[in-house]
């Protein structure tokens, strides 16, 4: 994370953001005590090392405001963090592309403060597609969403967000007017939500005062938010923040759901999802695919002699080699010391050639630990697909694995005539 500029002429309040940055990995600010040094600061080390600048408005050689016009044209991200209440100044420095405008109240001000600072660092991973026809509309709203660090695709009707769309899958967030030519806010909400594979796009639709019942119908209609013309900047950013954050708890308890908890490999529910649109596709052009299970040789003994904890160590070795020899295949922990591997476009003699160089390279590979050194070798079933479902794929590779254990482990099973 690039470090933020701090203007501030109290060495109370520098002392308190330095105190909460401290536990903050990554973070780290330079201070400027008047607009002079900041100018100087700004002069010396460039613009590029800063992420933002967090300025006060009464600085003895600026006392009302005017360093916000330095870091602003030294395109800085701008967070106003200020004694000042007066509406009249709030509002004078809202007409700039600011973040955001801070009173220092309480604790929760300068918490508030870093929180922003947060936000814009992860914000410059993030795309939003703004779809208005008025490019007067866009371009302020893409104003406001720059100085958060997002990065702002346009679109100017719902026709033409939708090709965006399916040319872009980092789209997370779309801002969506309602009164647009071709296709309209609402019927671009609808078709978008269409595709399951969008459902953690946030959609916020915007339209004008006058238009009753239209937030309801939007929101009905799949949409996340409502925002009605004008809105202030202060809503927006908001919204915005807001909204983002919860694409991040969603992607969040969505990891969870489809992770394993031990070694972060895809679980059985990722595997069993996606899974069948790959046999089908492998139905529908004729193309071959493979399953596997593969199962830690005498595991239970590895608990047993040197406790979970190295078994546990094990697993998560395990996995490393695995995801790295199959990274272009879909894989997961399905139990234990259980794994799988679908082989899409492999048939059984080639996925049975990658297989058995799998097993060398687990057979060769030492596991490092504190008290001694161990060796796992696998056992393998690999069935090929014949228009098969998942699970009677399952069902055969589990007995094929079974032979491979009775006949003394480490060794891979294959129907050669299937």
């Amino acid at each position: 994370m690039k470090k933020f500029l701090l203007v501030e002429d109290s060495q109370i309040v520098v002392k308190i953001i330095k105190h909460l940055i401290k536990d903050e990995p990554g973070m780290h600010c330079d201070v400027a005590m008047s607009r002079q040094e900041a100018e100087s600061i700004l002069a010396k080390n460039g613009t590029e090392q800063y992420l933002a600048a967090v300025v006060d408005l009464s600085l003895p050689d600026a006392p009302d405001g005017e360093v916000v016009d330095i870091t602003l044209k030294a395109k800085l991200p701008t967070i106003v963090l200020t004694g000042r209440m007066e509406d009249t100044l709030r509002d004078r420095m809202f007409e700039k592309p600011i973040v955001d405008y801070i009173v220092k109240e309480n604790r929760f001000s300068y918490e508030y403060a870093i929180k922003l600072l947060k936000r814009l660092n992860g914000n410059r991973d993030i795309t939003v597609l703004v779809v208005d026809d008025s490019k007067i509309s866009r371009h302020f709203t893409k104003t406001l969403l720059t100085s958060q660090l997002l990065n702002v695709l346009e679109a100017e009707d719902g026709k033409d967000a939708l090709e965006i769309i399916q040319t872009n899958r980092d789209i997370k967030l779309l801002i969506t007017d309602y009164n647009m030519p071709v296709m309209n806010g609402i019927e671009l909400t609808k078709n978008i939500r269409k595709d399951p594979a969008r459902n953690d796009l946030v959609i916020i639709g915007v339209s004008t005062h006058g238009n009753k019942g239209l937030s309801a119908k939007f929101i009905k209609n799949g949409a996340n938010d409502f925002l009605t013309k004008p809105f202030s900047h202060e809503e927006f950013t908001c919204r915005i923040i807001h909204n983002i954050e919860s694409i991040e708890n969603y992607n969040k308890i969505r990891q969870m759901a489809y992770s394993d908890y031990l070694t972060n490999l895809p679980n059985r529910r990722y595997f069993y999802e996606h899974c069948d649109s790959i046999l089908e596709s492998s139905k529908e052009h004729g193309t071959p695919v493979c399953l596997t299970l593969i199962d830690i040789d005498h595991f239970k003994k590895i608990n047993d002699l040197h406790g979970h904890d190295i078994g546990d160590h094990v697993l998560i070795v395990f996995a490393e080699i695995l995801s790295q020899s199959f990274s272009r295949f879909l894989f997961a922990r399905t139990g234990g010391e259980e794994f799988c591997v679908l082989l899409q476009g492999l048939n059984l003699n080639k996925a049975a050639t990658l297989l058995e160089n799998f097993r060398e390279v687990v057979e060769d590979r030492i596991v490092m630990l504190e008290t001694c050194n161990l060796s796992i070798t696998i056992s393998a079933g690999l069935v090929e697909s014949n228009g098969n479902q998942i699970d009677e794929l399952m069902r055969e590779a589990d007995q094929l694995l079974y032979q491979a254990k009775s006949n003394g482990r480490n060794q891979i099973c294959w129907d050669a005539g299937a």
